[in-house]
């Protein structure tokens, strides 16, 4: 129960889960060079004690591991979960009334509180002494990473009324002043954006405060996805054990107990360019405009720290945020998605263009195991809130292996490719929206999305043998296994929307007389056309990542003998997944060469 995050940070030092790190380093790319060294390492939170050209201390890592995440909320956790389950469904408590004894209590002694001496307003500084955080080589300018953005709906003074949401912040570079603009990167669907439509429609000033630290359930209140009727400030006092303070400057409501607090006007009709930003698919999101914000006030706390993450291809801290939501909701499934018993958004993929689901079939047991209600499920869920970004959904039947673990990816992909019917078992939706962040669609916010459902007893074994009757035309070389009927092949360099021409000649070739559905049978069901089958198959999480952030499934999915049937597509041979890297993608992050080498001299002289 932390009043602060200095004070997290320093029970994290007296447990051995701190490092600090005295000498000046550079927030401009050193300091999240050694952020991304540490949390690789399983290493300990980072405090900066000496940002190059700010006054303040810095801190990152603070989630970096599953089990120190569960230390900073040991105390608190089961109480958060009991009463999340209770507002998602008040019924539980007439099932199981013992298990959710005080529970009311929690949230009832978790309302926000106002304080008259708040310690936030100790002082007052401007952006360009805090420590601005560049993440990645290209990257627009200085990011705030973990912000809690907190606005009200026009007219109203009610904390309670407030929407917390984590919208990255650009706080220099690109068009904006210095000291007196900033971006804020968020989309009218979201939290904020509905009161932004909102305040379009009245006259009043759109005001806006930005919360950096406080306590360490604050951040993550302002990710978590709340059931309707629980505010994120309960939320984030219930999970803190004490309630979220807050005080009033003028017509801004600031967290008592944050760290820093950004106050400003959001311009209603106005927008700047904000980005690129080095983003969790591990790729840029480039330039956009989005909404800018007038900065009237920076205020922080005596003794502040900057609390800061570093995003990047997946796994990252912000990983352990998914850790953290599943732990806490995931006895909710079955009744958020009646029939499933499991969803993993795949975090290695970048969570939202990969889904893998256990259904269940429960209202034909009598028939030809097919994919039935599954489908039906999975069509639940990529209606639904988050997952509704997903592009692939594969699903398989709990009845076909009660202990199928969607966890286990390379084992739930073998249970899947073991069994699924490729004429049969692919069903598309195309011409749809797919994540803002995700470039591997048609354009901005467009894709498709696939739901590849599996059912019935094996019909294959999965082998790691290259078939004989394989074809490789001119430039597909190196036939390299992933894992058991995954098959990762380089192909020619992808030029442009000419080189689908590539994959037709690849598939053409691999079906002349029929040869398909014997590649098949031989036990190859997928096959990856990519850029480097070497990289592919050295890590399964390669193969994840790679296939399913670069492939947008309406134009990337083919397969051999391909048919189209009263406009269902299928093939009798193996699945064909164009994953290589094209012309309109996003570029990849890569580290800057000068800044890892001052970072590996640091650490030869054993800074961290």
């Amino acid at each position: 129960m932390y009043a602060s995050l200095r004070e997290a940070a320093n029970d994290l030092e007296k447990n051995g889960h701190l490092l600090r790190i005295s000498e000046e380093v550079d927030p401009d790319l050193e300091m999240a060079e050694i952020h991304r060294r540490v949390f690789s390492a399983g290493g300990p939170a980072i405090l900066f004690e000496n940002v190059k050209g700010s006054p303040f201390q810095a801190l990152s890592n603070l989630y970096g591991t599953k089990e120190r995440t569960d230390f900073l909320f040991r105390k608190t956790l089961p109480r958060v979960k009991k009463v999340v389950e209770l507002k998602a469904d008040p019924a539980n408590f007439a099932k199981n009334p013992l298990r959710y004894v005080g529970a009311p209590l929690t949230a009832l002694s978790a309302l926000p509180r106002k304080h008259f001496n708040p310690a936030i307003k100790y002082a007052q500084t401007t952006i360009d002494q805090l420590p601005l955080v560049k993440s990645w080589p290209m990257d627009g300018g200085a990011f705030v990473t973990l912000p809690q953005v907190m606005t009200l709906p026009p007219g109203s003074r009610k904390p309670m009324d407030s929407n917390i949401g984590m919208y990255r912040i650009q706080l220099n570079g690109n068009e904006y002043e210095q000291n007196k603009e900033i971006g804020l990167h968020y989309q009218l669907h979201r939290g904020i954006g509905i009161h932004h439509t909102e305040y379009l429609k009245s006259d009043e000033p759109f005001r806006c405060c930005i919360f950096v630290g406080g306590p360490p359930s604050h951040a993550f209140c302002a990710i978590m996805p709340l059931p309707e009727g629980l505010s994120e400030m309960t939320f984030a006092g219930m999970l803190a054990g004490r309630r979220f303070g807050y005080t009033w400057h003028e017509d801004w409501l600031l967290s008592a107990d944050a760290d820093f607090v950004i106050c400003g006007t959001i311009r209603k009709g106005e927008k700047k360019p904000e980005g690129p930003f080095g983003d969790h698919l591990g790729y840029y999101s480039l330039e956009h405009d989005f909404p800018v914000m007038d900065v009237e006030t920076v205020w922080h706390r005596k003794d502040p720290i900057w609390h800061f993450t570093v995003v990047g291809r997946p796994p990252a801290e912000d990983s352990q945020f998914g850790y953290l939501i599943h732990k806490i909701v995931k006895d909710l499934t079955p009744g958020e998605f009646p029939g499933i018993r499991q969803i993993n958004a795949v975090d290695e993929a970048g969570v939202h263009p990969l889904l893998l689901a256990i259904g269940s079939e429960r209202y034909m047991p009598f028939r030809e195991k097919v994919p039935e209600e599954i489908i039906t499920q999975a069509n639940r869920i990529l209606g639904s809130g988050q997952t509704s970004l997903a592009k692939y959904c594969i699903i398989a039947s709990d009845e076909d292996d009660p202990k199928l673990d969607a966890d286990d990816q390379p084992g739930f992909f073998h249970h899947v490719l073991e069994r699924f019917d490729p004429a049969r078992d692919l069903h598309f939706q195309t011409r749809t929206t797919i994540d803002t962040l995700d470039y591997s669609g048609s354009g901005w916010n467009a894709g498709s999305k696939l739901i590849w459902a599996c059912r019935g007893e094996k019909r294959r074994e999965l082998t790691t043998e290259v078939p004989r009757g394989l074809v490789l035309p001119e430039d597909f070389l190196q036939p390299t296994f992933v894992a058991p009927g995954i098959l990762a092949i380089r192909g020619p360099k992808n030029v442009g929307k000419e080189s689908y021409a590539d994959i037709d000649r690849f598939t053409e070739a691999n079906n002349q007389g029929g040869a398909a559905g014997a590649m098949l049978a031989d036990g190859v069901a997928m096959i990856v056309i990519c850029d480097d089958s070497a990289f592919m198959a050295a890590d399964f999480s390669n193969f994840i990542w790679a296939t399913f952030t670069r492939s947008n499934p309406s134009h990337d999915l083919h397969g051999i003998g391909a048919f189209t049937e009263h406009k269902h597509w299928g093939c009798t041979g193996p699945v064909v997944i164009d994953a290589r890297v094209k012309p309109w993608h996003a570029p990849g992050l890569v580290e800057d060469a000068e800044v890892s080498k001052r970072v590996d001299a640091m650490q030869a002289r054993g800074v961290f």
